[in-house]
């Protein structure tokens, strides 16, 4: 008598083994909730990248592909965030990156005049360049050649960053309006009697006080506690409808491809240029999310490798490429993750729930988009005050540590930029060490990538980059 063949395992048992639930200490509801959360909190991207791509990307007039682009929006974060959580198991979501579909629009398209689709083209050839690197180790070599004390205060930095952004979104949009623009001050406290930064104000303490109880998915529920105060209290409209047939991106998909055949006419010398700062941005800003992330979640091992970096980095590049292909800009990796990740997200499930909720996102746009900035800012704000934890593995009676890390944290929000602020700390680094008498501790690719800044800084100065 044969024995019965061992019935199959459940569902919520194969996701935990595939998953590794239980080396990460997690469960499936805290994957779940921490997935649910990095959407909701960068679900903004959902309406605000087609509004800035609208400006540049139309037939008629500008807007008139909105729905469009908020499909290939959608679709391109999942692509790439499904790509993230089941190949490289992290709880990172991908979208299109702001600032980079800022410079795609208004300074590609309307200042330099270069067709949309020829823009898309730049944004194909560098997701193609990006998996080349990825499948030949550069990209994941940058990330390990990273002294640990920059990992962490780019995590540091990152969080300081993102609480800037929520801080000082525009009240006139939705935003916080907590800090704002000064001629006498450069920036200042805002309009205390506006009622979107007292909505931001009340959601920062309604959000620390379900942390401070240590509720599970605080983060979440405060968003969503704030946005239907905001609601109640009629000081943003309330969702008009739920659900919202989406308007399939036909005049957008392969794009990309017309692009290519046009790139004659936009100037070689152009078009090398706009690729070049596609790369640049792209390549540094994604490092500088994942080691900074890296560093939150406690990815990064003993010899400052981030243990599976070819796969996330390969994400990113593949999701760049694909979302090239639907119409939208460079996709990469957020730092809004961070805030799923402080809600216990540990696995890859975290982005698989992530990608869905893009997915089912693309019908829910009436909903989304009723979501307020000033809901999501106090969990962006909590998230900065768990991500400024990691400066405490910093030697900061070391100058060599101390002067390049301050520089770092303090220019990644000042300069509104990840990038700016780590190409600082990778020049000053290696610069401290040598004064010290201690260059040879410096991993040759700290030295190189410290000149390259420098050849770019001089470039910026001479008004050529």
């Amino acid at each position: 008598m044969t024995n019965p063949s061992p019935e199959p395992a459940s569902t919520p048992g194969a996701i935990a083994q595939f998953f590794d639930f239980e080396g990460l200490k997690t469960n499936l509801r805290t994957e779940i909730i921490a997935g649910i959360t990095t959407f909701i909190t960068m679900g903004y991207i959902l309406v605000v990248n087609p509004g800035i791509l609208s400006a540049a990307i139309f037939l008629q007039e500008s807007g008139d592909l909105f729905g469009e682009l908020v499909v290939a929006t959608g679709i391109s974060a999942m692509i790439a965030t499904l790509i993230m959580g089941i190949v490289a198991k992290y709880p990172i979501a991908l979208a299109p990156g702001m600032g980079l579909n800022a410079f795609f629009a208004y300074s590609v398209v309307l200042e330099l005049g270069i067709d949309w689709r020829v823009a898309l083209a730049a944004v194909f050839i560098e997701g193609l360049i990006f998996i080349g690197l990825t499948l030949t180790n550069f990209r994941a070599a940058i990330i390990t050649a990273i002294p640990e004390c920059l990992k962490r205060s780019v995590a540091a930095g990152i969080g300081l960053f993102i609480a800037y952004i929520a801080l000082s979104g525009n009240p006139e949009f939705g935003g916080a309006g907590i800090i704002v623009s000064s001629e006498a001050t450069i920036t200042t406290l805002g309009n205390l009697g506006q009622p979107e930064t007292l909505m931001a104000i009340a959601g920062i303490v309604i959000t620390s006080a379900f942390v401070a109880r240590r509720v599970k998915g605080g983060l979440l529920w405060g968003i969503l506690a704030t946005a239907i105060l905001g609601w109640i209290l009629q000081i943003s409209p309330a969702p008009q409808g739920i659900v919202g047939l989406p308007i399939w991106p036909k005049d957008l998909l392969g794009q990309a491809f017309v692009g290519l055949g046009q790139i004659g006419s936009a100037g070689i010398a152009n078009f090398l240029a706009v690729l070049f700062v596609f790369l640049f941005v792209d390549l540094f800003d994604t490092i500088g999310t994942l080691s900074g992330i890296g560093i939150q979640a406690g990815y990064i091992d003993e010899e400052g490798k981030l243990p599976r970096a070819n796969q996330a980095l390969l994400a990113d590049a593949i999701g760049t490429t694909a979302g090239a292909l639907l119409g939208t800009s460079t996709v990469t990796s957020y730092i809004e993750s961070a805030s799923g990740i402080s809600e216990g997200g540990r696995s890859g499930f975290a982005a698989v729930v992530s990608a869905g909720c893009f997915f089912l996102s693309i019908f829910f746009i009436p909903l989304i988009s009723a979501i307020p900035g000033y809901a999501t800012a106090p969990a962006l704000v909590i998230v900065g005050v768990l991500m400024m934890g990691s400066v405490t593995g910093i030697r900061w009676s070391d100058p060599a540590e101390s002067i390049p890390c301050f520089l770092t944290i303090l220019l990644m929000p000042l300069t509104y930029s990840i990038a700016e602020g780590l190409a600082v700390g990778f020049i000053m680094y290696p610069l401290m060490k040598a004064f010290q008498g201690k260059a040879h501790e410096v991993n040759w690719v700290i030295w190189l990538l410290a000149a390259i800044f420098v050849a770019r800084f001089v470039l910026l100065g001479l008004g050529i980059a």
